[in-house]
């Protein structure tokens, strides 16, 4: 397994967080912050099934709201897009997600092992591609679809969607934060938030 905080430091995306405050907002009232990452706040919607995500990225906001975004059982379900509620320092509006609530990966789980797979297999491929600067993560997310591991066809459409969408929307892929690969109640690996804007 590779040392996913020296990779990240590698590729310039080491641990950031968003430094904005979660905006005030009547849907977000007392809401526990249950996550944050470095463009979104996640906060728990209180139902023990869907949480509220504040995204600062618009890689995000298109992964979630595009009608061609990835769909299927690796990707998010969203529920709604209650609109822009505030403004970013980074200058970018700040909007509201409500989806569904997903889970770290346990240790040693099939989800986390089919992580671990994909980020060692990604990662290696980033390797292989890195004289192409920003575009190796492209690459490296385009050979996973024709070099494909021994995974699911349901894994391998996923994808080819992710990076269908990396393309179409001129984004970069990051899956090389398991923080970005996450699981749902029955154990399903999603993509969770696996794009950025460089």
């Amino acid at each position: 397994m590779i040392d996913l905080e020296a990779a990240r430091i590698r590729l310039g995306r080491q641990q950031i967080l968003l430094p904005d405050p979660v905006p005030a907002h009547p849907l977000l009232d007392g809401k526990r912050e249950i996550g944050r990452g470095e463009y979104s706040i996640v906060l728990d919607k209180g139902d023990g099934e869907r949480v509220y995500k504040v995204c600062s990225s618009p890689a995000d906001y298109f992964l979630y709201t595009a009608e061609d975004r990835p769909s299927g059982q690796h990707f998010p379900i969203v529920h709604a897009d209650h609109g822009i509620i505030g403004r970013a320092a980074s200058g970018y509006p700040l909007h509201l997600i409500e989806m569904e609530k997903l889970y770290p990966l346990d240790d040693g789980s099939p989800a986390a092992e089919l992580a671990k797979r994909l980020i060692d297999f990604y990662w290696s491929a980033c390797e292989q591609w890195s004289r192409l600067g920003n575009d190796m993560g492209r690459i490296a997310l385009y050979h996973l679809t024709v070099n494909p591991l021994a995974m699911s066809d349901s894994m391998q459409q996923a994808l080819k969607a992710l990076s269908d969408f990396v393309e179409a929307y001129q984004v970069l892929p990051d899956i090389l934060n398991t923080n970005n690969l996450m699981m749902r109640k029955d154990g399903t690996l999603v993509f969770s938030d696996p794009v950025f804007i460089a």
